[in-house]
């Protein structure tokens, strides 16, 4: 049963405790079942959507995941470590490498959604890169996905006339990517600012993301700059927040 005592908190936040810990002591591993709401019904003598928000706290912090019909299990999908310095460092995609292979350590990241269009600039994204709203910018849109989880959604802006005829207007950047291919017109990034802050997410980015119910995402905003500060990228990214740490490593 739970007690009250001095512990003021609601119920089910103390029963999500009590998982949590379960979970981190290892009395539940990955890929476990955890007890299901008539399971906590009945151990803490509480009513059926008291045990639902308990569980459903542990599935709103990317601890657990609903599985229709099976029930509620600890997820065993092991974060991404965002490397935020080394994974944008010019000996990465100068040597054709992919940026996100330092989150990944080698499991496969897959682009299952992949759109390259020319559109007008918005406003927000015509300021950061010194041009006009309504100029043209090439779009390109991606959503990727790791073991089967879609972890990331990412949007970049590049100057159309900066890019035109490029490999950067086409699916296909080959060898290092969007950097790899800026450098070779000329334009090599030489420095990156990046802006984050998280939100809870949009109903569409709940359904692109299969985010759980309660999870926020975090927002990654990206610009590249050439040694003489020409912005020359705008990118936009949305985290899965459950599917992330964000590192960064830097000198003292």
């Amino acid at each position: 049963m739970v007690t009250e005592g001095d512990d003021r908190r609601p119920k089910y936040q103390r029963i999500a405790d009590a998982l949590r810990d379960a979970v981190r002591t290892g009395e539940y591993g990955p890929g476990a079942r955890l007890p299901g709401e008539n399971d906590l019904m009945a151990a803490y003598g509480v009513a059926r959507m008291t045990a639902r928000q308990a569980l459903g706290v542990l599935q709103s912090e990317g601890i657990a995941e609903s599985r229709k019909g099976a029930g509620v299990f600890v997820r065993s999908f092991r974060p991404l470590r965002r490397r935020g310095v080394e994974r944008l460092s010019g000996d990465r995609w100068g040597e054709g490498r992919s940026i996100w292979s330092t989150d990944t350590e080698d499991r496969p990241l897959v682009v299952d959604q992949l759109g390259v269009t020319e559109e007008p600039a918005p406003e927000r994204i015509a300021r950061v890169l010194g041009i006009d709203p309504g100029d043209a910018v090439c779009v390109r849109n991606r959503r990727y996905v790791l073991e089967g989880k879609p972890v990331l959604l990412a949007t970049s802006f590049l100057p159309a006339a900066l890019v035109a005829g490029s490999a950067i207007t086409r699916e296909d950047t080959g060898p290092g990517g969007t950097y790899a291919r800026l450098a070779e017109l000329g334009f090599e990034p030489a420095r990156f600012r990046e802006e984050i802050r998280s939100r809870m997410p949009s109903q569409d980015e709940v359904n692109r993301l299969s985010l759980s119910a309660g999870t926020p995402v975090v927002l990654v905003c990206r610009t590249a700059f050439t040694a003489e500060g020409r912005p020359v990228e705008v990118n936009e990214m949305t985290l899965d927040s459950a599917s992330y740490v964000l590192e960064y490593d830097f000198d003292a």
